[in-house]
C-alpha cells in the first residue's frame, strides 16, 4: 500500500505530463499596405497639362507628333488626326487656366495671349464659349422679341430657328475663319499653328456673352454701343495677337491684320443686326 506523498507524486507527474504549456501569443498586430486613398487629392499632377502630355509647339504638323507617355496604340501621319488620342491634350486644361485666358481675352490691349498660350493651347475653352454662346443668344433674342410682341400686344411665335442659326454662326465663326487664315499665313510664309488659331479665336468670343446679355434693355442706341463695344474689343484682341506673328508676311501684314479686324468687327453686326433687330 501506498502512502500519500507517492499518490501526490504521481499525480503531480500526470498532470505536468499530460498538458503541456501553451505559450502565450501577445498581442497580434495586423499590418495593412499603404493606400492611396489616404491622400485626396492625389499628388500626380491631373487635369493639369504636364510635360509629358503637352501639346505640340507653333508649328505645321500639330498633329502628327504621337503624344509621350500614352499607353494608347500610337498612329503616325493624318491617320492620327482622326483618333481621340490626338486631340486629349488640347483639352486638359483646369478651371485656373481657361479663367486666366479669359480674363486676357477682356483686356485685348496687352497682345500677350499667344504668348503665354503658345506651348499649350487649349480647345477645351473655346468649345464652351461657343456652346454658351449659342444658348445665350437664342435665349436672349427670345427672349426680346417676346417682350417686344407682348408690348404692342401682338402674337408672338417661338421661332427655333435662332438655336440653329445661333449654331451655325458660332461654331462656323470659330472653325473656318482660323482654317483659311491658316492657308494665307503658310501661302505668305508665316504659318501659325492652327490649334493656336482655334483657341485664339474661341477665347475673342467671350466678350460676345456679356454684350448679348446687356442686350436686353430695349433701347436701340444702347443695344447698338454695347455690340461696337464688344466687336471692337474682340476684334483688337485677335488683331494685336497675330500683329507680332504676321509681320513676318512681309509688306502686306498690315492687309491680313486689317481684314482680321474688320471681319471680327463685323460679326458683332452681324449678331446685332439679326438677334435684336425685333419686327412686330
Amino acid at each position: 500500500m501506498m502512502s500519500g506523498g507517492n499518490y501526490t507524486s504521481l499525480d503531480n507527474q500526470k498532470v505536468s505530463g499530460s498538458v503541456p504549456a501553451v505559450p502565450d501569443p501577445g498581442q497580434v498586430t495586423v499590418k495593412f499596405t499603404d493606400s492611396t486613398l489616404q491622400t485626396f487629392p492625389p499628388s500626380g499632377a491631373q487635369g493639369k497639362i504636364s510635360g509629358a502630355s503637352r501639346p505640340p509647339r507653333d508649328a505645321d504638323d500639330t498633329f502628327s507628333k504621337p503624344v509621350a507617355g500614352s499607353d494608347e496604340p500610337q498612329q503616325s501621319g493624318w491617320f492620327r488626326t482622326f483618333t481621340v488620342a490626338a486631340y486629349k491634350p488640347y483639352f486638359d486644361v483646369d478651371t485656373s487656366d481657361v479663367v486666366e485666358r479669359i480674363k486676357d481675352s477682356l483686356f485685348p490691349f496687352r497682345g500677350t495671349f499667344n504668348e503665354k498660350t503658345s506651348s499649350n493651347p487649349d480647345l477645351y475653352g473655346p468649345f464652351w464659349i461657343c456652346t454658351t454662346l449659342i444658348f445665350v443668344a437664342a435665349s436672349i433674342g427670345t427672349f426680346v422679341t417676346y417682350v417686344a410682341h407682348k408690348l404692342k400686344k401682338k402674337e408672338w411665335n417661338y421661332d427655333i430657328n435662332l438655336v440653329t442659326w445661333s449654331a451655325g454662326v458660332f461654331y462656323g465663326y470659330v472653325t473656318i475663319v482660323p482654317l483659311v487664315l491658316y492657308v494665307i499665313l503658310k501661302y505668305f510664309s508665316a504659318p501659325s499653328g492652327l490649334v493656336q488659331l482655334f483657341c485664339l479665336y474661341g477665347y475673342s468670343l467671350f466678350v460676345f456673352i456679356p454684350a448679348l446679355c446687356l442686350s436686353v434693355v430695349p433701347l436701340e442706341i444702347f443695344r447698338w454701343v454695347v455690340a461696337g463695344i464688344a466687336g471692337l474689343m474682340s476684334a483688337t484682341f485677335v488683331a494685336l495677337n497675330l500683329k507680332a506673328h504676321i509681320k513676318s508676311a512681309g509688306e502686306r501684314w498690315f492687309l491680313i491684320v486689317a481684314g482680321i479686324f474688320l471681319l471680327q468687327l463685323g460679326l458683332s453686326v452681324v449678331l446685332k443686326l439679326y438677334l435684336f433687330t425685333v419686327t412686330v
